[in-house]
């Protein structure tokens, strides 16, 4: 007999698998990390496998994933894509369990030889079937569940370019590939920065990337999103008999497909567990997600002796590395200041071991991510930490909101409109995701990065100071403004490491050379936000003094050319802050100065006036483009507008470079913005 407790925690646990389902596979939005799922599942697996009589038709034991959706048409598969066991026992006796049940299932005495493997990743992603008739790729189809999936046949074509659309050579007149359709870490990270830049929603993780970016019914849509492939197994093949798995991946790469790297054919217990270690050792390092490693009987004759149980396969197993997301509880909301004022806002966190390391501290990116998101103190959340990725908050775990939970999250409100370290103004401009600190020169928290724009080679030029030099004077206590640097002497400076007294004495007479400069040079060594080298000359120009740049208001600064409201904002916020005012004051009565310089005539270069847009990714850092537009008297804008002159657009880029082409604006690929370049 069943007892009722029993009986109510199974059907408790199918309604609860079955919603975490529909979320995950048809709403693209998963309420839960795996690991909260996979423990939900193996309890439920247990109950029906010690009462068989409570398994029911509907269990989610007794099918692979979740139903296709409606509009996609429905694709039945030639042999159904079945899940493999998760061995869950993550130390090496997961791989010697393994190992001892195929030994024991295909009668091999302790002296037999070790049984031959095929070890590969598994990737965290979404499982595709590409169906190939005589070598031309007929259709593209999701697992479904397992019987059943979906037609995604124009997303695969139009997203996934690793994908051969023909195969080369002698093939079979019937070939079904299977693999994993997924994002690398990178490229997850990208595309979700321009999204909070547009102010666009973000991917929770790659997976469900990769999952929600196969499945969007505009191929256009799922072609804007970075999918990749990897190749790993067979379904219905006609006209071809490998005898080993390790023959097929060979084979298949022959054939073009991508197969990882990160595979080998080991023999025995002992070899499964060295692959296992060797590929946790790297995992990090990957430049995508995995959650574990796959070992497979390598012989396709004795995978067929094996054959299945419960609908998964003998001869195979899953073996799981630590969990990248796991549930934990927000107790605090901090502000940290970047070097550059940016302010972001940080989870502290309820102690919680994810991804190989115990996390207390995690990004909620900016304001706008965490509203989306609906992040509140005393929230459970799902924390994920992938390689070498900052911990992140991705998600709430609604359900276990408790009834006192925390007002929505407000930076402003909560910092009183103050840096929370230097006491200065934070501002947000329009259409910027961030607030940030207008106390450039004055901040601790952006000390080291003003310092070093402020030596920099186009703004006062002090040769010398870089960065770990800056480091030391700054961590020291020596310099804690541009000012300080105009009040060095020897003795400071020899006692530094590396500091010798000859390198003292060169440093100290560039930065006495550097007190004679320019305007314009001036202007930009501030370091003011949007402000490059070409506006700063433009703003020399226009105002002639330091005096009246400071006085003016943001309609003043719009007759600037090229300057425009953001600009406008930037300038009149950094000349507001009392600190900002402060360290140029002493800047001055240090005797950095261009008396002789005011109202000096600045060339005209070549550039002057033109706006560029940067889009996708370039070969270049986005940093690196800017400086040599600006340096040709550019203006680099995040904003395509019938303003714009040219937008430069490098791989996979998004919705800018839509709206050029919706404006007519003249798009240069990379060859030609170098081509631009190189001319002048």
């Amino acid at each position: 007999m069943v007892s009722k407790e029993v009986s109510r925690r199974a059907a408790q646990l199918r309604k609860q698998i079955a919603d975490y389902d529909y979320w995950y596979y048809v709403k693209d939005s998963p309420r839960v990390p795996d690991a909260e799922y996979d423990k939900l599942f193996h309890e439920l697996q247990s109950i029906e496998a010690q009462h068989p009589e409570l398994v029911t038709q509907d269990s989610p034991t007794q099918r692979v994933g979740g139903k296709p959706l409606d509009m996609f048409r429905p694709v039945r598969h030639a042999m159904p894509m079945l899940s493999i066991r998760t061995e869950t026992d993550i130390s090496d006796q997961g791989a010697v369990a393994f190992d001892a049940r195929v030994r024991r299932e295909l009668g091999l005495g302790e002296t037999a030889p070790p049984v031959e493997y095929a070890c590969e990743l598994k990737f965290d992603g979404l499982a595709i079937n590409l169906r190939y008739e005589q070598g031309v790729l007929k259709q593209a189809a999701t697992r479904g569940d397992g019987e059943t999936g979906e037609d995604v046949t124009q997303n695969v074509k139009h997203a996934i370019h690793q994908i051969p659309l023909s195969l080369q050579g002698v093939c079979p007149g019937i070939l079904e590939v299977r693999g994993e359709v997924y994002m690398r870490r990178d490229d997850f990270e990208n595309y979700n920065e321009r999204q909070r830049e547009l102010g666009l929603p973000t991917l929770v993780n790659p997976r469900n990337g990769a999952a929600g970016s196969i499945r969007q019914l505009d191929p256009a849509l799922a072609a804007r999103r970075p999918l990749k492939f990897f190749a790993y197994g067979l379904g219905e093949v006609q006209g071809w008999e490998p005898e080993s798995h390790q023959e097929i991946l060979d084979q298949l790469d022959a054939w073009a497909f991508p197969v990882s790297s990160e595979r080998a054919v080991v023999h025995g217990a002992q070899g499964l567990v060295e692959f296992h270690r060797c590929i946790a050792a790297k995992r990090d390092q990957l430049p995508f997600d995995i959650d574990g490693v796959v070992y497979k009987v390598n012989s396709l004759a004795l995978q067929q002796r094996l054959g299945f149980v419960s609908r998964e396969p003998r001869w195979a197993v899953a073996h799981k590395f630590p969990a990248e997301e796991q549930i934990t509880v927000v107790r605090d909301i901090d502000i940290q200041v970047g070097r550059t004022g940016k302010l972001t806002p940080v989870a502290k966190l309820e102690p919680v071991f994810v991804g190989g390391t115990t996390v207390s501290n995690a990004t909620l990116h900016n304001e706008d991510e965490t509203r989306r998101k609906d992040v509140r103190i005393g929230d459970t959340v799902i924390v994920r930490r992938a390689g070498d990725v900052i911990p992140e908050v991705v998600g709430v775990v609604l359900e276990k909101r408790p009834a006192k939970v925390g007002a929505p999250f407000d930076l402003f409100k909560r910092l009183h409109g103050k840096c929370p370290v230097c006491g200065s103004a934070i501002v947000r401009e329009e259409g910027e995701a961030n607030w940030r600190c207008t106390g450039g020169l004055f901040c601790p928290a952006q000390r080291k990065q003003a310092l070093l724009h402020f030596a920099s080679r186009r703004a006062l030029d002090i040769e010398g100071l870089g960065d770990k030099l800056v480091e030391q004077l700054v961590d020291s206590g020596i310099v804690n403004t541009p000012a300080d640097l105009y009040r060095l002497g020897m003795s400071a400076l020899v006692d530094l490491e590396r500091m010798g007294e000859k390198s003292a004495l060169n440093l100290l007479e560039a930065i006495e050379h550097s007190r004679k400069t320019t305007l314009a040079r001036f202007i930009y060594a501030l370091g003011i936000r949007n402000v490059g080298e070409a506006t700063a000359k433009d703003l020399a120009r226009h105002f002639g003094t330091l005096d009246n740049l400071m006085a003016a208001d943001e309609v003043r600064l719009q007759q600037v050319p090229d300057v425009g409201p953001v600009v406008a904002q930037s300038i009149t916020a950094f000349f507001a802050e009392p600190h900002n005012c402060e360290v140029i004051a002493q800047l001055r009565a240090s005797g950095v100065n261009w008396a002789e310089h005011e109202g000096e005539r600045i060339e005209v270069l070549p550039l002057s006036g033109k706006i560029f847009v940067l889009t996708g990714t370039l070969s270049m850092s986005r940093d690196e483009a800017k400086e040599k537009l600006e340096a040709r008297g550019a203006k680099v804008s995040g904003s395509v507008s019938k303003k714009t002159d040219y937008v430069v657009a490098g791989i996979e880029a998004g919705s800018k470079l839509d709206k050029a082409r919706e404006l007519g604006v003249t798009i240069l690929d990379e060859q030609q913005f170098m081509a631009l370049l190189g001319s002048i």
